[in-house]
């Protein structure tokens, strides 16, 4: 309402339009991003549901429904049983060390030195590098017959001699046994995720408030104290975070696997990612393609509201 200076009477003032509504505004402003992502991941979710009901082929697109069929094969398939029990494992290994080599690096970063800059690029790098780029490039480090490793462990006495710590060859095939093929694979991501988790724990340090950690220095707590009773507690959160979403790219993550073995040798690297694709592309059985893929959505959906819960407390806090 508003006063009219020549009658004395008030007058309705203009209607209040969206700009003055936060409500409206806010959903406004994220409708493009919700209509973008039911789209691109709900048609699709839709879609892979639907696939995973029927005997779809890429020679026959025809949609015939069939039930449960294709989740009665996969879970019958040995090799999906190796892929599921590989996935977990290569999924909580990988991001175990991710989150303690992160804290590693993190903590020694937070200290003055020279050419910290130079340390933190060259620490960034794997992060800005195409994935695909760098595996090819640990797939060279792991040759069978040319790798900087096994010179390195030959050059050290642990590799190539009688009485060897490593045995009397000249080479490790680190891509060609089972065990060493897992290893390197996880040490490839590692190396991948490392630079975005050790950013994720540095905010983390920075926010603790360096008045407290002064304190318990000046009453006598050791550094081992300090960090078990302050820094851990309340980095805590943001650990937790970073552990979650580190999850979910290794979950859906086929390039490292794809690139280094293929799954191999004999599916021993194999996991859910991998075999959808062979199974379901490389293979044209896009019904079992589409069911092996669906087996991750309750691991994923179970993190993404372990992350919502995580998001939420340390807001509370």
């Amino acid at each position: 309402m508003r006063m009219n200076g020549k009658t004395g009477i008030e007058e309705p003032g203009p209607k209040p339009g969206i700009r003055d509504n936060s409500g409206q505004l806010a959903l406004f402003m994220i409708a493009p991003a919700i209509l973008y992502i039911a789209a691109l991941i709900g048609f699709s979710f839709v879609m892979a549901i639907l696939y995973s009901l029927s005997d779809v082929t890429t020679g026959d697109p025809t949609l015939r429904i069939v039930g449960f069929e294709n989740f009665a094969a996969i879970l019958d398939n040995s090799v999906f049983r190796l892929a599921l029990k590989n996935t977990f494992f290569f999924a909580f290994t990988s991001q175990i060390l991710v989150i303690l080599l992160s804290r590693i690096v993190a903590t020694a970063l937070m200290k003055e030195f020279h050419g910290k800059w130079l340390a933190r690029f060259l620490i960034m790098l794997p992060w800005t590098a195409p994935i695909s780029l760098g595996t090819i490039g640990w797939l060279w480090m792991y040759d069978s017959i040319f790798s900087p490793f096994d010179w390195i462990l030959r050059y050290l006495g642990l590799l190539g001699s009688p009485g060897a710590l490593l045995g009397p060859m000249q080479n490790l095939y680190w891509l060609g046994v089972p065990g060493l093929a897992m290893a390197s694979v996880i040490i490839v991501h590692v190396w991948r995720l490392l630079p975005l988790a050790t950013v994720i724990q540095l905010a983390g340090l920075s926010s603790i408030p360096k008045d407290l950690l002064e304190a318990a220095e000046v009453d006598g707590a050791s550094p081992w104290r300090r960090t078990l009773e302050i820094t851990i507690p309340l980095t805590l959160p943001i650990i937790s975070i970073a552990f979650l979403f580190g999850l979910v790219f290794t979950f859906t993550d086929m390039t490292v696997v794809y690139v280094m073995t293929r799954g191999g040798p004999v599916h021993t690297t194999q996991v859910l990612s991998t075999w959808t694709f062979f199974k379901g592309i490389e293979g044209g059985d896009l019904a079992q393609g589409a069911a092996i893929s669906l087996f991750l959505f309750p691991v994923l959906a179970g993190i993404a509201i372990l992350m919502l819960r995580m998001v939420r407390k340390s807001e509370v806090v």
